[in-house]
């Protein structure tokens, strides 16, 4: 009898980079395995244009991201970005979220 010793993968956990359009405010991490760690490797940007991969044209594979303190425009692997969702305070004084 064969025994199966694969991990089970959760197919509902979506790369949070999936979600992530133009305009939206993200933060950049230098290496894809420092997301979500304690690593001050990091900088924030706003997206520019998203690049589908070749196998799946709407999933992204690239960003283009302009860093919010320099302003200098990178291409960054869709692995290394992290979305941003940043709380507002609309007109009738409650709060909402941006994205």
């Amino acid at each position: 009898m064969s025994i199966d010793h694969s991990r089970s993968i959760d197919i509902k956990k979506r790369p949070a980079f999936l979600n992530v359009v133009p305009g939206d405010v993200v933060i950049v991490w230098e290496h894809p395995e420092l997301v979500d760690s304690d690593s001050s490797a990091w900088w924030m940007g706003e997206v520019i244009s998203a690049e589908g991969s070749a196998r799946n044209t709407q999933a992204p594979s690239r960003f283009q991201i302009a860093d919010v303190d320099s302003g200098v425009i990178r291409w960054v692997n869709a692995a290394c970005v992290q979305r941003v969702v940043v709380p507002i305070r609309s007109t009738f004084g409650k709060v909402t979220t941006l994205f």
